[in-house]
């Protein structure tokens, strides 16, 4: 280092002690005139605590100081959430230090009331200590009135009310700090009752987009509810156990709904603090098991990393049992140990969905599969009422991106009218085999019938757009056939 640079330095320096002993000593006509003469300086840190101004203003209860620190309306502006070497904010600083009144500016200068220090401290944590030592309580009693957070834990998972020595002499203190703290916790509870209900109506929102299942929807509101239950409970302050992840079993044929369900729960699981994200990524076995030996165990990891935090939709589940327990060249089950280890670490929650029948074999052959997967939901047929339901649900429905946006059914095409068409152009086994699949196609040939049925020449704006009950006739005869 050449002589230049550490004279430079030694200044720098100096000019820091100087405009840092200013703010300590209360020198309002000093600091502004320094701080005119060198803007920057309004945030220079000094040389050991790398405190800015601010600190030593808030720390030393120099009001005016901070004042005028939070007031300047030079090119720079005071770095309010600045901290220390320690990371101390000012407010951390005031509140150590007892200073009621520096608080009160900063808090009313919008100072993170909740800033955490290096060891995770609040600014409530040290105005605890402040009280303890000193006998005076005026600093808490300041950081309670702006609503701060007497729940929060440090490093240690200790509230501020836990810093207090179990001694008579500091009765007062915990009492005022606890009954803030039961005020907080009903205030929470009352904001957690709120939120479920908001909750329990989104989840009701999305229940009215799914025809019939009435079992599955019982069910679904009990569960929802057990979980905003246990978010009340805590909200209050209750230990309360950790449930299980809900792995589930959904049991049906296709078409029953059984991948717009999974879909509903991630969102429900998401909402309710379950999962952190909504995600569902739907598998099959092809997704997962590989052709060759030690192929499919990265192939499933794959899989799971990418579901992390959300939901796993394993369709057709059964298909990863071979057929004979002899077959070691099947690598399915490979792909079924590597799912259900991991299982129990509440990373990911696991929907295995398929056929009644041969899901049945994969419950009753796999001992982890039926201790892991609490939940099983059966997906009845759709009756033909159902399906015309559906059918009008799913025209309200539609997109922008839909092939039948803007297109509307005609007001004789009643869910009625439509099961009534479903049960003469469908044949019993047709509907059961593709259960809802059947409502879409129906629609989309219902459309192309009715561009085969009008003429060029047609300018009617309604008769362009509108389906007929002879378009979705001819839309089932075209499927059946």
């Amino acid at each position: 280092m050449d002589l230049q640079q550490a004279l430079h330095q030694r200044r720098a320096r100096a000019r820091a002690t100087s405009v840092h002993s200013l703010a300590q000593a209360g020198d309002v006509v000093g600091l502004k005139r320094k701080l005119q003469e060198s803007p920057a300086l309004i945030n220079e840190r000094n040389p050991v605590m790398s405190q800015t101004p601010l600190h030593v203003a808030a720390a030393s209860n120099r009001a005016e100081i901070v004042k005028l620190l939070l007031e300047w309306e030079g090119t720079e502006k005071a770095e309010m959430e600045s901290k220390n070497m320690y990371g101390e904010t000012a407010l951390h600083l005031a509140s150590k230090n007892g200073c009621s009144d520096v608080a009160k500016i900063l808090l009313e200068g919008k100072a993170n009331l909740e800033a955490k220090a290096g060891n995770g401290m609040t600014p409530l944590h040290l105005a605890v200590w402040y009280s303890v030592k000193h006998e005076d309580h005026s600093i808490v009693e300041t950081l309670l009135h702006f609503r701060a957070d007497a729940s929060v834990t440090d490093n240690e998972g200790k509230t501020p009310i836990a810093h207090l020595p179990k001694s008579p002499s500091h009765q007062k203190l915990c009492a005022l700090i606890q009954s803030h703290l039961d005020q907080q916790m009903k205030e929470k509870a009352m904001q957690v009752c709120e939120s479920s209900q908001l909750k329990m109506d989104a989840l009701e929102a999305e229940l009215q987009q799914v025809i019939g299942l009435h079992d599955l929807k019982v069910q679904l509101r009990k569960w929802a509810k057990g979980m905003l239950l246990d978010e009340r409970r805590k909200a209050l302050g209750l230990k309360v156990a950790v449930r299980r992840s809900p792995h589930m079993a959904f049991l049906g044929n296709p078409g029953t709904g059984k991948t717009m369900v999974a879909r509903i729960l991630g969102k429900l699981l998401h909402m309710v603090g379950v999962l952190r994200t909504d995600k569902v990524v739907e598998v099959q076995r092809t997704d997962l098991v590989g052709e060759f030996v030690g192929h499919t165990g990265p192939r499933t990891r794959k899989k799971i990393h990418e579901a992390e935090g959300g939901i796993l939709f394993v369709d057709e589940a059964y298909r990863l049992m071979p057929l004979q327990k002899s077959d070691d060249k099947d690598y399915g089950l490979e792909a079924l140990e590597e799912i259900m280890s991991i299982m129990d670490n509440g990373s990911v929650v696991v929907i295995f969905a398929g056929y009644a029948e041969p899901m049945k074999r994969v419950i009753t052959c796999n001992e982890g599969f039926s201790r892991r997967v609490t939940k099983y939901f059966y997906f009845d047929n759709f009756t033909t009422q159902e399906l015309g339901e559906m059918a009008l649900l799913k025209m309200n429905a539609v997109d922008i991106e839909s092939l039948m946006f803007g297109f509307r059914l005609h007001d004789n095409c009643t869910a009625d009218a439509i099961a009534q068409l479903l049960y003469v152009e469908t044949t019993e086994k047709q509907r059961q085999v593709l259960n809802g699949g059947l409502v879409w196609p129906m629609l989309i040939n219902a459309r192309e019938n009715l561009d085969h049925r009008l003429g060029l020449d047609c300018c009617d704006v309604n008769e362009l757009v509108t389906i007929t009950s002879e378009d979705l006739r001819a839309g089932l005869r075209l499927l059946s056939s």
